[in-house]
């Protein structure tokens, strides 16, 4: 999704693909296949490069440390580990006074119980779309957590109103744009829709969420998009949940409903070019995931009926392989009346994923 932006401004991109034919493979020609986990790998896919960015957090910290010599890594290994490693990431946002959920590292089920139930219990690196996340209420529902022989952070059960995304975007230079704050939906761990802005939001949470964002993009040295993860709590709190220094899914709705996309503002920031409006374009705008219910959905046979049902509509497909519930496309809508929206596209998305029938039509 760079590609797009990445052309339209003349950026040529190259590209280490994690195998032939992925996503990525598919719109940048200048690609070749390897593991991110090699150094002498990233040293040659690199060389002649002016600018090293990532689409996710788990390159070693010790492999963009030695990238740094020769070009520039942004978001730099000093801000990108507390990406990557949880841990750190909670007792740096503890430093700078950035509200969280009540958290400990444990290493048995005894500490998990001293901490208290119930808690969530997370592997500190590596975990993604609820992998490597537990909701443990018990003793029992604990051991499983230490079975990876995995550093382990217990957090507390946050009773919360809705989960939220602040995306921003930070220059070099210092420059930051930030985007509306959206509500965000997940079900079993997985992102399946964002309504843009977060309805009913009141002004003074809507500023403390932006402040809260940019407080940490600065204060980290972070270049690049980054999207930060939000509960609002049941007594009218903001918790930080989650970071993500890359293009984040809770940012797909920038696409089509945003004058700058979060894709091209991330090139613009990582290239230290002047970051664009980050404002919406419409009232509303609604980003739903397509996740297939089995390995039969209509995908591409879908564009007939839903572009011709709903002309406004902009539907974004991956080139994935079809597994159920995995994302491979989402669907943007937008327009002055938000249950007509999500209607639209609700109904869009679910037709792609195989949930509708000729009924439907």
């Amino acid at each position: 999704m760079l590609a797009e932006p990445a052309a339209a401004m003349g950026i040529p991109l190259r590209l280490l693909a994690e195998a032939e034919g992925v996503s990525a493979a598919q719109v940048i020609v200048d690609h070749q296949v390897g593991d991110y986990k090699d150094l002498a790998t990233l040293q040659h896919i690199t060389e002649g490069c002016a600018v090293v960015t990532f689409d996710h957090e788990h390159v070693p910290t010790e492999h963009l440390h030695a990238l740094e010599s020769k070009l520039a890594v942004r978001p730099g290994p000093e801000a990108l580990v507390y990406a990557q490693d949880k841990g750190l990431m909670r007792r740096r946002l503890g430093e700078l006074g950035v509200p969280c959920p009540r958290n400990a590292m444990v290493a048995s089920v005894d500490e998990v119980v001293a901490f208290g139930l119930p808690c969530v219990l997370k592997v500190t690196r590596g975990g993604y779309d609820g992998k490597g996340v537990w909701f443990v209420r018990d003793a029992a529902d604990a051991a499983e957590a230490f079975e990876l022989g995995a550093p382990v952070l217990a957090e507390e059960l946050v009773e919360f109103r809705r989960e939220l995304s602040a995306i921003v975007a930070r220059s070099p230079s210092g420059q930051v744009a930030a985007y509306p704050v959206v509500q965000t939906t997940q079900t079993d761990g997985i992102c399946t829709e964002v309504v843009a802005p977060a309805p009913d939001l009141a002004d003074d949470l809507a500023r403390e969420a932006e402040r809260i964002a940019m407080t940490v993009v600065g204060e980290l040295g972070v270049t690049g998009v980054m999207a930060v993860e939000m509960f609002e709590t049941t007594d009218g709190r903001l918790l930080v949940n989650e970071l993500a220094m890359r293009p984040h899914n809770t940012g797909h709705w920038t696409q089509d409903g945003a004058i700058t996309s979060q894709f091209e503002n991330h090139l613009r920031a990582v290239l230290d070019l002047p970051l664009g409006a980050p404002q919406a374009r419409a009232a509303w705008t609604v980003m739903v995931n397509i996740l297939p219910v089995d390995g039969a959905a209509p995908l591409y046979a879908g564009y007939r009926h839903a572009l011709a049902r709903d002309p406004r509509l902009r539907v974004h497909l991956y080139g994935k392989e079809l597994r159920p519930g995995r994302k491979v496309g989402h669907v943007n809508a937008w327009g002055t009346d938000l249950d007509e929206t999500l209607e639209r596209a609700r109904h869009a998305a679910a037709w792609f994923a195989g949930e509708l029938g000729d009924e439907s039509e």
